[in-house]
């Protein structure tokens, strides 16, 4: 009878532990429950609340946590609330923050590649620029990333940018002598700025009012809608109109979170980030044009809208510049690139 016991116990125990490896088999076998994980998120960025990386951000907010019934949480800090242009990528590689959007400017140390909005009057609009990031080429730079434990999902556009300063109306390329404006930073930017005579310092956008009202920098590029919402017309007397570089964010994640996500929270987030593709994308162009019609209504700034043949003398006098970064960047790139605007 004892031998006939434990040979039904050794049975018993044997088939739980076969079901429970059948169960383990049919979950896929990653130990993750089925169902919405529960998460908070953190999403980071430098700029304020009227502008599309902020309107973005709250798509993806607003998305995420309908869809999951509550069950992710997301938190969205603006005006480097949580981390600033000189420590959020460090902070998203160690995981501090699941999702930051950088001015791509910021991201040249780690590829060459994002200096593509850098290069003068290189697209000629917002569609262009999308339509390169969202190609081949585009996504390629996006992938030089994963060594540093970073994933590129999207491109949200700001827009054209455009040259405020206290001193005088830009009309010409060398009306920029011996100026010092404040640029996102990179060895493009130095090299332009430089060709025009103008030395060129990065400066956290945070610190960027500061900065002009204090006279530490002459002036700054940005597009209409930074500007604007920045109230840098309150520390600038002068504005051209130039379009000349872009001001193009890159949405990144960290690849642990990302990969820790089960098939069923993925699939939310990865919507959620291409709703608040769209939204940011819509709302950039708008942005920019009411922005626009708010500086010349408070009239605190002069502005000069450069015309057809001084565009044409500032892509005459940056030719030297824009040869040599094609070569630095790859001709291939340059080329998808042009091809977006044709």
């Amino acid at each position: 009878m004892k031998k006939l016991y434990l040979a039904l116990m050794t049975f018993a125990l044997v088939f739980s532990l076969a079901a429970c490896s059948s169960a383990d088999s049919d979950s896929g076998g990653s130990g993750e429950a089925d169902g919405v994980q529960e998460l908070t998120i953190k999403i980071s960025h430098v700029v304020a609340e009227n502008t599309p990386k902020q309107h973005g951000a709250l798509a993806m907010k607003e998305y995420i946590e309908k869809e999951s019934d509550g069950k992710i949480k997301v938190q969205v800090y603006p005006n480097s609330q949580l981390f600033g242009d000189k420590d959020e990528y460090q902070n998203l590689v160690a995981n501090n923050v699941q999702f930051i959007i950088p001015d791509m400017a910021k991201l040249v140390g780690n590829d060459p590649g994002f200096n593509i909005p850098s290069m003068p009057f290189l697209f000629k609009d917002d569609e262009a620029a999308n339509a390169f990031w969202d190609g081949e080429k585009g996504q390629e730079i996006f992938k030089r990333l994963e060594k540093d434990g970073v994933l590129g999902l999207s491109m949200w556009p700001n827009g054209a940018k455009h040259i405020t300063n206290e001193k005088k109306a830009i009309k010409t390329p060398e009306d920029l002598d011996g100026m010092k404006i404040r640029t996102q930073g990179g060895q493009l930017l130095e090299a332009l700025y430089g060709d025009l005579g103008a030395g060129s310092t990065s400066i956290p956008f945070g610190e960027l009012y500061t900065a002009l009202q204090q006279g530490t920098v002459d002036g700054q590029e940005n597009t209409f809608s930074n500007i604007e919402s920045k109230k840098f017309d309150e520390v600038q007397k002068y504005m051209t109109v130039m379009g000349h570089t872009r001001v193009d964010y890159a949405l990144l994640t960290n690849t642990k979170f990302w990969d820790g996500l089960n098939d069923e929270t993925r699939k939310i987030i990865e919507k959620g980030v291409e709703e608040a593709t769209k939204v940011a994308r819509d709302s950039a162009a708008d942005l920019n044009d009411e922005a626009l019609k708010t500086l010349k209504d408070r009239g605190q700034v002069e502005i000069h809208e450069l015309s057809e043949s001084e565009i044409d003398a500032f892509k005459k006098h940056l030719e030297p510049v824009y040869s040599e970064w094609a070569e630095k960047i790859g001709a291939d790139i340059i080329k998808d690139a042009e091809s977006k605007s044709k």
